[in-house]
C-alpha cells in the first residue's frame, strides 16, 4: 500500500532545492532565447533543459510533486491576480485588443491558415469585445484565488491549462504573424447591398478575388489578403509601458505564456494528490502570495494591487467560515472575489481608471512623449555564393571590403540572400499621430473667435510673382519659392511684378503646436460625439464661460463628420471651435466619452472623466494659472 502524497515528500530539503533548481532552469531556458543574449543562447538552452529534466526526475525519485506543485500555485495564482487586475483596471483599453484580434486577418486568418476553412470568422465578437474582456478578467483572478487557497482544485485546474493554452496559442500568432503572407478569405455580400455589385466589377479585373456561388440574395467571393499583425498582445495592457517605458515584446510575451503553462502542467499533473488547504497552508499560500504580488505592484508602479489582493484572499477565507450552508465552501469564495472584481470594474467603466497608464496621464509631458522613439539601426549583409566552387561570402552593404570586392561584376559569383540585422530595434513614440486640425473650408464663426485661427488665416497669403507668357500672351501667378530661373528663360517668360498670393497647399490648419505651447489650455476630448455622454453638458458651458473671461482656449477634439458637429452644436446650443482627429488616438486619451484635459505648454495638470465634471470655481482654484 503506498503511502499518502505529503509536502515534505522525502526529503524537505531536497525536494526544495530541486524544486529552486527546476525554476532556475526554466529561467535559463528562457533566458537562453531572448535577442539579448544571443552569443551565449545555446549554452543558457542547454543549461535550462539539462536542470529541468534532472530536477524534475528527482522531484519525482523523491516524491517531490506536491511542493512542486504547491509553489507553482502560488506562482501561478499570484501573476493570475496581477495580470487580471490589470486587465480589470481597463476593461474598455482590453476590450480594443480583443476587438483587433477578433478583425478577419488577424487571429481568424490562423485558423483559416491551419485548418482550412476560408469562410471562418471571429468579426461577429467584435461587438462582445467587452463583456468577453470583463469575463476573462474576473476567470483569470478567481483562479488566481483558487490555486493559492486550493479550492476545487481539479476544475481549477482543467480551467487553468484551457485559458493558458488560449493565451499561449494567442501569444505565439503574435509572434509568428507575418504580413507578407496571403491568405483566402471567403466573404458573402448581399445582391442588395452596393459592395456586391462592385465585387462582381473587381472580379473581372482584379486576381485577388475569385467568384465562389451566387444565388439570388448573396454572392460569395474568395479574396487573397494579407493578415494584420498584432504587435503587442495586451498582456498587461497598458502598465508596462506606462511604467518601465515598453511593452512585452511578442517572444517575451510568448516564453512568459510557456513558463505559466510549464507550472500549470505540475497543477495539473499533480491535482489528484492536492488536498484542500488547511488554516497554516492557507496563512503560508496568502503570505507568500500577497509578497509576490507586492513585487509586481513595485514594477507597475501601483500599489492599490497589494490591498487588492489582500481584500480578494482575506475575503474568500472568511466567508469559508462565516458564510453558513449556502457560502461557507468554495462556491462562497469565488461569489465574494466575483463579487469584489465586478465593483472594481464597475467603477473603472462608469468613471475612469484606478491607476493611468496612458500617455496622456495627468503630470506626463505630450512634447517628450511624442519624440520619447527610437530611430532603428540596421545592418544590411549581402551573401555571395561561388557557382564553381559553391564557396560562400557575406558583406555588409555599406563596408568598403563590398564596394571593393566588386563581386556583383564577377560572373562566377550569384547573389543569393539579403539579411537584415537589427541593431537597434525601433521603437514607436508613445504618443503618434496626434494632430488635432481643421480644413480651411469647414471653419466656420466658432474656431474664427480663436486668435490662433484668424493669424493662420492671415498669414495663408505667401509672396509670388506675377509672370507674363511671352509666346501665349498671358500672365500667371507662382509662389516665389517654386520659381526656378532655369525653368522660365527669359525670351519666353517676363516677370512683371512681385505680389502676394494665397497659398493654395495650406488646406487644413493643424492645432499641435498651438496646443502644445500655449501656456494653458482647455479641451474637451471625445472620440465620438454621438455615442458620447454629455448628461454634465451644462458644466462643460460653463467652464467654457469661465474660459473666455480669462482668456484662456477651449476646444473640443473629436474625430466625427463635420455634419455631426453641426448636429452636436444645434442639440446643446453649446457654440464651440471643434477641430477633428483621427478616433484610435482619441481612444488612448482617455476611456470616458467625453473627457476634459487641462494642458500648460503640453503638461496635463488635470483630467476628469464625465462622470466627475469639476465646476469652473474648483478648476480656476486648483488647477488653472491665476490671470
Amino acid at each position: 500500500m503506498s503511502q499518502p502524497a505529503t509536502f515534505e515528500g522525502r526529503s524537505y530539503i531536497f525536494n526544495a532545492l530541486f524544486v529552486f533548481l527546476n525554476l532556475l532552469g526554466l529561467s535559463f531556458l528562457a533566458f537562453g532565447f531572448h535577442d539579448s543574449v544571443k552569443d551565449y543562447a545555446v549554452f543558457f538552452i542547454i543549461l535550462g533543459f539539462v536542470l529541468i529534466l534532472l530536477t524534475s526526475s528527482l522531484l519525482l525519485v523523491f516524491r517531490g510533486r506536491l511542493m512542486m506543485a504547491g509553489v507553482s500555485r502560488i506562482l501561478v495564482g499570484s501573476l493570475f491576480i496581477v495580470s487580471g487586475l490589470i486587465k480589470a483596471n481597463d476593461p474598455i483599453g482590453f476590450s480594443y485588443k480583443l476587438a483587433e484580434y477578433f478583425e478577419d486577418g488577424a487571429l481568424a486568418y490562423r485558423i483559416k491558415e491551419l485548418f482550412g476553412i476560408p469562410a471562418f470568422s471571429l468579426e461577429f465578437l467584435i461587438d462582445f469585445s467587452l463583456i468577453i474582456g470583463v469575463v476573462i478578467c474576473v476567470i483569470e483572478i478567481v483562479l488566481g484565488v483558487l490555486l493559492i487557497i486550493g479550492g476545487r482544485i481539479k476544475i481549477v485546474a482543467y480551467l487553468s491549462l484551457f485559458i493558458m493554452l488560449f493565451f499561449t496559442f494567442l501569444t505565439w500568432h503574435t509572434l509568428n504573424c507575418d504580413s507578407s503572407k496571403r491568405f483566402v478569405d471567403r466573404n458573402s455580400y448581399a445582391m442588395s447591398d452596393p459592395m456586391a455589385i462592385l465585387k462582381m466589377e473587381e472580379l473581372k479585373t482584379n486576381k485577388d478575388i475569385k467568384f465562389h456561388s451566387k444565388t439570388a440574395d448573396f454572392l460569395v467571393v474568395d479574396e487573397i489578403k494579407s493578415p494584420q499583425c498584432v504587435t503587442d498582445c495586451g498582456c498587461f495592457g497598458d502598465s508596462l509601458k506606462g511604467s518601465v517605458g515598453r511593452s512585452l515584446s511578442p517572444k517575451e510575451s510568448f516564453w512568459k505564456d510557456i513558463i505559466l503553462l510549464y507550472l500549470i502542467l505540475w497543477i495539473f499533473m499533480t491535482q489528484w494528490i492536492i488536498l484542500p488547504n488547511t488554516r497554516k497552508q492557507n496563512l503560508i499560500s496568502s503570505i507568500s502570495a500577497i509578497l509576490i504580488i507586492s513585487f509586481f505592484s513595485w514594477v507597475f508602479g501601483w500599489y492599490f494591487p497589494i490591498l487588492f489582493g489582500i481584500m480578494i484572499l482575506l475575503g474568500a477565507l472568511l466567508i469559508m467560515r462565516a458564510g453558513g450552508k449556502v457560502l461557507g465552501n468554495y462556491a462562497g469564495s469565488v461569489f465574494i472575489v466575483a463579487f469584489i472584481c465586478f465593483c472594481v470594474i464597475s467603477y473603472v467603466l462608469l468613471v475612469e481608471p484606478l491607476k493611468d497608464y496612458s500617455p496622456f496621464a495627468i503630470g506626463n509631458d505630450l512634447n517628450l512623449k511624442m519624440n520619447d522613439g527610437v530611430v532603428g539601426q540596421y545592418e544590411n549583409i549581402i551573401v555571395y555564393k561561388n557557382q564553381k566552387t559553391g564557396k560562400i561570402v557575406r558583406y555588409i552593404s555599406s563596408s568598403n571590403k563590398y564596394k571593393i570586392s566588386k563581386i556583383w561584376e564577377k560572373k562566377d559569383w550569384v547573389n543569393i540572400n539579403n539579411i537584415q540585422n537589427v541593431l537597434i530595434e525601433s521603437v514607436k513614440s508613445s504618443i503618434s499621430d496626434f494632430d488635432p486640425s481643421i480644413s480651411i473650408s469647414e471653419i466656420g464663426k466658432e474656431e474664427m473667435n480663436l486668435e490662433f485661427i484668424q493669424d493662420a488665416l492671415k498669414n495663408r497669403s505667401v509672396q509670388g510673382l506675377e509672370v507674363l507668357d511671352v509666346l501665349k500672351n498671358t500672365v500667371f501667378e507662382i509662389p516665389l519659392i517654386d520659381f526656378d530661373v532655369t525653368d522660365f528663360p527669359k525670351e519666353s517668360y517676363i516677370v512683371k511684378d512681385t505680389i502676394e498670393i494665397e497659398n493654395v497647399e495650406l488646406i487644413d490648419i493643424s492645432l499641435k503646436e498651438f496646443i502644445l505651447s500655449n501656456d494653458q489650455i482647455v479641451i474637451v476630448f471625445s472620440r465620438d460625439l454621438k455615442e458620447a455622454n454629455f448628461s454634465e453638458i451644462e458644466k462643460l458651458k460653463e467652464i467654457q464661460m469661465g474660459c473666455i473671461k480669462k482668456n484662456i482656449p477651449f476646444i473640443v477634439v473629436c474625430s466625427s463628420s463635420r455634419n455631426e458637429i453641426i448636429s452636436f452644436r444645434e442639440k446643446y446650443n453649446f457654440e464651440v471651435p471643434v477641430f477633428v482627429n483621427d478616433e484610435k488616438v482619441l481612444k488612448a486619451v482617455s476611456r470616458s466619452n467625453p473627457a476634459l484635459l487641462i494642458l500648460k505648454k503640453g503638461i496635463v495638470k488635470g483630467k476628469y472623466p464625465s462622470r466627475s465634471l469639476p465646476s469652473f470655481k474648483v478648476l480656476n482654484e486648483t488647477v488653472l494659472l491665476k490671470k
